[in-house]
C-alpha cells in the first residue's frame, strides 16, 4: 500500500524548497522502498532547483543518504528488508558494453525506479539524481542500494553516496595517486577536501591544497594536505611548481569545474602528469589549450564521473576504513540540520560556510 511521507520539493526554477506530502508507491519488480535515516546537502541538490540540471520540476531533491530497507519488490535479491544501505546514483545494469568488458564502474546504462513518487494530486515527481532523499522514505531501483556496516554512522556513511566519493574516487581511482606521489588539489570545497583525504589515503608524500579561502585551506591542512596555496594573493601554478622541486605535481585534481582553474591544473602538473577534472562545468564553458602544449607535456587529462567508483566495490572498503579509525568521514559533517532547514543549508553553502550540512531523519 501506498504511503505518505516529509519531503523536500522544488517546484519551479530559481523558488524557495518547501516542505511536501510525498506519495512512495510499494516496490515494483526491481525495487526497494528505503527509510532514510541521513542525507547530505550537496551542490548538485542545488543545481537541481535552479534549474541547473535540466528543467523536469517538481524534483523530489537530496541523493547522498543512507537508510534502512523498508521493503522489496519482485525479484530482488541484493537486499533484503532491515539491511542498513547507503544510496547511489550508479545502479550497473550488467549488460552495456562497458559492464561486458568488465569495467561497470563506467556503465553506460545506469537505472533507476521505474514507478514514480508524486504529489498527493498526482504529479509526478523527478527524484535528484533518480533517488530523491530528502524524504522519509524513498523508492529506489534495488541496485541503488549498497549494503554495508550497520555500525557506520548515517550522517556520515551516507556522504559516500556523492561528494566526498567523488573527491576520493578522483584521487584513488581516477588520478591512479601512488604511493610518493605529489599531488595538487584545486578548489578545497567537499569534493577537493576528500580528494586530499584520497591522495594522503594512496600514499602521497605531498598534498597541495589550493583555494581562495583560508578557512578551507585550514580544513585541507587538517584532513592531511602538507602544504596550501591561497591562489587569490600567490600564483597556484608557481606555488605549485616551487613546492616540487620546480617540476610540478604527479596529479592535479580540479575541483571547481572552470576554464581558468583547469588551465592551472595543466600547467602546474610535472612532465607525464596527470589532471583530473572533478569539478563540474556549466555548459557554456570552452578551455583553450595550444595543441602543441598538449602534445608535449604529455600524460592524461582525464574526467573523473563519480570518482570513478563502483558502489559494490567502493562503499564496504571505504566504510571499513571509516570503523578502524584510517577514513574520517565525520569531519566532512560540519552540522546536522531538520528536514525543513534544507533551504537554510543552501544559503551557507553559498557563503562556504559548510563542508556538508546533513538532514538527519
Amino acid at each position: 500500500m501506498a504511503q505518505q511521507v516529509r519531503g523536500v520539493v522544488a517546484r519551479a526554477k530559481g523558488e524557495p524548497v518547501r516542505i511536501e506530502t510525498v506519495v512512495v508507491p510499494d516496490p515494483g519488480p526491481g525495487e526497494a522502498v528505503v527509510k532514510v535515516q541521513a542525507c547530505g546537502v550537496c551542490h548538485t541538490d542545488l543545481h537541481y532547483r535552479e534549474g541547473g540540471i535540466n528543467d523536469e520540476f517538481p524534483f523530489l531533491l537530496g541523493h547522498e543518504a543512507a537508510g534502512v530497507v523498508e521493503s522489496v519488490g519482485e525479484g530482488v535479491t541484493e537486499v533484503a528488508p532491515g539491511d542498513y544501505v547507503i544510496l547511489n546514483w550508479r545502479a550497473v545494469c550488467g549488460q552495456c558494453r562497458a559492464c561486458k568488458r568488465g569495467r561497470p564502474q563506467y556503465c553506460f546504462d545506469t537505472h533507476n525506479a521505474k514507478q514514480k513518487m508524486t504529489l498527493t494530486d498526482g504529479t509526478e515527481l523527478a527524484p535528484a539524481l533518480g533517488i530523491g532523499a530528502f524524504a522519509e522514505k524513498t523508492l529506489v531501483a534495488a541496485g541503488q542500494c549498497t549494503k554495508v556496516d550497520p555500525a557506520a554512522s548515517p550522517a556520515a556513511a551516507g556522504l559516500l553516496g556523492c561528494g566526498v566519493m567523488a573527491g576520493l574516487g578522483a584521487a584513488i581511482n581516477t588520478g591512479g595517486v601512488g604511493r610518493g606521489d605529489s599531488v595538487a588539489v584545486i578548489g578545497c570545497g567537499g569534493v577537493g577536501n576528500a580528494a586530499v583525504v584520497g591522495a594522503r589515503l594512496a600514499g602521497a608524500a605531498k598534498v597541495i591544497a589550493v583555494d581562495i579561502d583560508d578557512r578551507k585551506l585550514e580544513t585541507a591542512r587538517g584532513l592531511g594536505a602538507t602544504d596550501t596555496v591561497n591562489s587569490r594573493s600567490s600564483d597556484p601554478i608557481e606555488a605549485i611548481r616551487e613546492l616540487t622541486g620546480g617540476f610540478g605535481a604527479d596529479v592535479v585534481i580540479e575541483a571547481v569545474g572552470r576554464p581558468e582553474t583547469y588551465e592551472q591544473a595543466f600547467y602546474a602538473r610535472d612532465l607525464a602528469g596527470t589532471v583530473v577534472l572533478v569539478g563540474v562545468p556549466t555548459p557554456e564553458m570552452r578551455i583553450d589549450l595550444p595543441l602543441l602544449d598538449v602534445f608535449g607535456r604529455g600524460g592524461a587529462l582525464k574526467s573523473s564521473w563519480y570518482g570513478d567508483c563502483l558502489p559494490s566495490r567502493d562503499f564496504p572498503m571505504l566504510i571499513d576504513l571509516y570503523r578502524q579509525g584510517r577514513l574520517d568521514l565525520d569531519a566532512f559533517v560540519t552540522e546536522t540540520i531538520a528536514l525543513d532547514e534544507v533551504e537554510k543549508a543552501f544559503e551557507r553553502m553559498h557563503h562556504g560556510d559548510v563542508l556538508r550540512s546533513v538532514v538527519v531523519f
